[in-house]
């Protein structure tokens, strides 16, 4: 399967654009507020997750059967909104009874 060249530039670059996100998260984790840490590892995760589609993305076009590293970054990036989603909903239903 002949795959274009920029493509794989494609992917590059948004695998250096998430590299370059993972620099505002770890300064977040070094708060003092422990919520504002803890919302900080759910991104670092969601980064994670992200680079690892990404890489995987990169890998499949230069090499061959790296579909598994994507899959792992997707199953990341569900838990984490899982997550996100279960905690937005606690909060939700902390305020309505308050």
């Amino acid at each position: 399967m002949n795959i274009p060249d920029w493509l794989l530039w494609l992917a590059l670059g948004l695998f250096v654009l998430q590299a370059l996100g993972l620099v505002p998260v770890v300064r977040r984790m070094r708060e003092a507020d422990p919520t504002v840490r803890s919302k900080a590892r759910l991104d670092l995760l969601d980064t994670i997750g992200a680079l690892l589609m990404f890489g995987s993305l990169m890998l499949s076009l230069v090499t061959e059967s790296w579909g598994w590293l994507g899959m792992t970054g997707f199953a990341v990036i569900v838990a984490v909104y899982a997550v996100k989603g279960v905690r937005l909903l606690r909060v939700r239903r902390h305020r309505s009874t308050a």
